[in-house]
């Protein structure tokens, strides 16, 4: 279980193909803190530590992962967004993440406010899937990248974020341009919500 607030940007080291798995080598300043069958958020996809060698350790995405994600498109040097999972005695500053990535999504627009950024995402609308909760409402929050935001104006198939310059400093969203895939989760809540809706009906 995450929160959505990205620790730093790790830096993918070596890439290696297993099969239709393949194991993601990185580097970040929390290495030597990592355990081997930890979780970590990587762009908001929830992988398990397989292997630490000095400052560098490796996870693997199998092929389902990889299809839903951005995952298969990352390359030596990339930056990814990292986070830890959550400890039970903390403040959850943003809203319950699980990792489990829904899909993706491509930037159509990127836009300044005057200091700050607006984000403007596109993704697959599918009706049976919305009726079981994956879409977004105004001022709710969705995960983007493993980063919680607050999404406005939302449609069935779009929504804005807007990113405030700590933020775009400190994740990968400072290499996000339009047409740029990213990960999404959306809210477990109104996942449960529809769900209980539909046993209700």
């Amino acid at each position: 279980m995450f929160s959505g607030i990205v620790e730093e940007m790790a830096t993918v080291v070596a890439l290696r193909h297993d099969g239709g798995n393949v194991d993601l080598t990185l580097t970040c300043s929390f290495t030597s803190q990592l355990k081997i069958d930890q979780s970590v958020s990587h762009n908001g996809v929830c992988l398990t530590v397989v292997a630490i060698d000095g400052d560098n350790y490796t996870v693997t995405a199998m092929r389902e992962t990889l299809d839903r994600s951005n995952l298969g498109l990352l390359q030596v040097g990339d930056k990814v967004n990292v986070e830890r999972s959550m400890m039970m005695n903390g403040r959850l500053d943003g809203h319950i993440v699980q990792g489990h990535v829904d899909g993706t999504a491509r930037c159509t627009a990127k836009e300044d406010a005057d200091g700050s950024t607006y984000f403007t995402f596109a993704y697959d609308y599918d009706r049976a899937m919305a009726l079981r909760g994956y879409f977004t409402v105004d001022k709710g929050s969705v995960t983007v990248n493993g980063v919680s935001l607050t999404v406005c104006n939302p449609t069935e198939s779009t929504f804005q974020v807007a990113i405030i310059p700590y933020t775009m400093q400190n994740t990968n969203f400072c290499a996000i341009e339009v047409g740029s895939v990213v990960n999404l989760e959306f809210d477990i809540l109104g996942k449960y919500i529809a769900r209980l809706q539909q046993l209700m009906a």
